[in-house]
């Protein structure tokens, strides 16, 4: 049991690291901030409550794949390789459509409410 209560922390310990070296993590952050203020303004249904926490958590989540990619990437190859740029770049592509599909989501439920 206390291994398991002991791998909760170096879970924050990641977020920690996004929080403190990852400026787009910070961004993301304030931007669920700012959507989750907006909703509770405009009196969300539960449904669409449901929606903007699912894909939310799907860009929090890329964006932490990402730095981990980034990192990894950096430590098995810290010269400059063109395989290397293609693996960061797949990985900053991903957290890219899973932004923009989740601003059309937010579009779908705002717009109707403004």
């Amino acid at each position: 049991m206390r291994r398991f209560l002991k791998s909760f922390g170096y879970s924050f310990e990641g977020i920690g690291h996004a929080l403190k070296f990852e400026a787009n993590f910070r961004f993301h952050l304030f931007s669920l901030v700012a959507v989750l203020l907006i909703g509770w303004y405009f009196h969300l249904s539960p449904s669409e409550w449901l929606w903007i926490i699912a894909v939310s958590a799907i860009v929090i989540m890329a964006e932490l794949f990402n730095t981990a990619i980034e990192v990894l990437v950096d430590l098995v190859s810290p010269e400059i390789h063109p395989k290397a740029k293609i693996v960061k770049d797949l990985a900053s592509a991903a957290v890219l459509i899973a932004a923009i599909f989740a601003a059309i989501i937010g579009l779908i439920i705002f717009i109707p409410k403004l």
